[in-house]
């Protein structure tokens, strides 16, 4: 039986995964690259140390990803958290796993990832060709043509790796959402996630590099006032003041959802300062009068929160005064204040810091066991081009491998 003649197109986490795997069972493998070299956005990521995946099983990857969960369940399934440390450890690459749960290579470098997933591809046999952007995907009869800048390829399958638009100067800049749209797919409006936040006062951009290590961040609609609503979306994780607005995990895992909002006037952001404490604590303590009431209400709030933060949320609620001087609605306020704390948001800082891109090819177009499109057969699609984003933490790069993953292998007949 004659080798299969495959292109994949885009040498990143997914692009990579795929070339390896369907040039082990022995297909004919052509990975194109538009950069100068594979990985870009590995090299990247994590500060440079690359966050590979996250401490949990498949159905842990798969709930982070809201909606498209379900979707990723077969191939994170086929292919999850313990398989990919496995695979590196293999490769050579000794992983840690830190407090976080967020696994990384032991030697803190991204590089090394990168390098035992080119490796990988090249010694199972994989062509790789770097500076060949792809402008057009066409197919001929049972075949496909791939035209680059420079010619002509023909093949029998073709893999889109070719990632979304976060991060563009990584060379990630949606190219591939035109060919698969002249392909008869449907494209969800790609969009920023995993970003960090515009927004907040004066008074919050003044407490820029300040981070708190534990808060829950929420986003909720607008609904008329007095009616309670359940969160779009809660994440319990670190929080970071910046002079632009808000970062770090807890902000950046709400923020796809904020983007996902036809406007920012209808949702709004909340975020608990104090997750440790419950409301009634809280009042507790602020209406402790075994002092005779002398203690401030900012000494009291300073034990749960640094001192310029208890300032500003102590002065924001209108309660700097003693103890016995608190009143009822000051009270409230202050409660409030620490426990749904809302921040105004006027955008995000883009795909030029965002981390992943949401939208991107309907998933109900693809098969999720083979990555194979229902429209267009010999057509598979892998990694962050799909319409799937996950948490901070790892999960989007196992989402990539495991999808990369079946591609690869059901692209080479297997």
């Amino acid at each position: 039986m004659e080798r299969p003649k495959i292109v994949v197109i885009g040498a990143g986490a997914a692009g990579l995964m795929a070339a390896a795997e369907a040039a082990e069972r022995g297909a004919d493998v052509l990975l194109l690259e538009k950069n100068t070299k594979t990985g870009v956005k590995i090299l990247m990521s994590g500060g440079t140390r690359c966050n590979i995946t996250q401490d949990t099983d498949a159905r842990g990857i798969a709930s982070a990803f809201g909606k498209a969960g379900r979707f990723l369940q077969k191939s994170v399934g086929a292919f999850g958290p313990a398989d990919v440390q496995t695979m590196f450890q293999q490769a050579g690459v000794a992983t840690k796993t830190e407090a976080t749960g967020k696994v990384f290579p032991k030697s803190d470098r991204a590089l090394d990832v990168r390098d035992a997933l080119q490796r990988r591809a090249i010694q199972a046999g994989t062509r790789l060709r770097l500076r060949s952007g792809v402008q057009r995907v066409l197919p001929d009869g049972e075949q496909w043509v791939v035209q680059t800048e420079s010619e002509w390829l023909r093949c029998d399958r073709v893999i889109v790796t070719a990632g979304g638009q976060s991060w563009p100067g990584c060379g990630t800049t949606g190219d591939a959402y035109a060919w698969l749209r002249s392909l008869g797919h449907t494209i969800v409006p790609p969009r920023p996630a995993l970003v960090p936040l515009v927004g907040g006062d004066r008074w919050t951009h003044d407490l820029s590099g300040l981070t708190l290590e534990d808060c829950v961040a929420s986003v909720h609609s607008r609904h008329p006032s007095g009616t309670k609503s359940k969160p779009l979306i809660s994440r319990r994780s670190s929080w970071l003041f910046t002079h632009f607005g808000f970062s770090g995990p807890a902000a950046m895992d709400v923020s796809g959802t904020l983007t996902a909002a036809a406007s920012l006037r209808d949702v709004r952001l909340r975020v608990d300062l104090v997750p440790e404490l419950a409301p009634t604590e809280i009042q507790s303590r602020l209406t402790d009068r075994s002092d005779g009431g002398r203690r401030g209400v900012v000494s009291i709030v300073n034990e749960w929160l640094p001192s310029r933060l208890a300032q500003r949320l102590v002065t924001a609620a209108g309660a700097d005064t003693t103890v016995a001087q608190l009143s009822r609605p000051q009270l409230e306020s202050m409660i409030q204040w620490l426990k749904q704390a809302e921040f105004p948001v006027s955008g995000t800082r883009g795909f030029a810091k965002a981390e992943v891109t949401a939208g991107g090819v309907q998933l109900s177009e693809v098969d999720p066991r083979t990555m194979q499109s229902r429209l267009a057969p010999g057509l598979y699609i892998a990694g962050e081009v799909l319409d799937v984003d996950g948490w901070i933490g790892g999960y989007n790069f196992q989402a990539a491998f495991s999808t990369g993953r079946a591609a690869g292998i059901h692209a080479s007949g297997h």
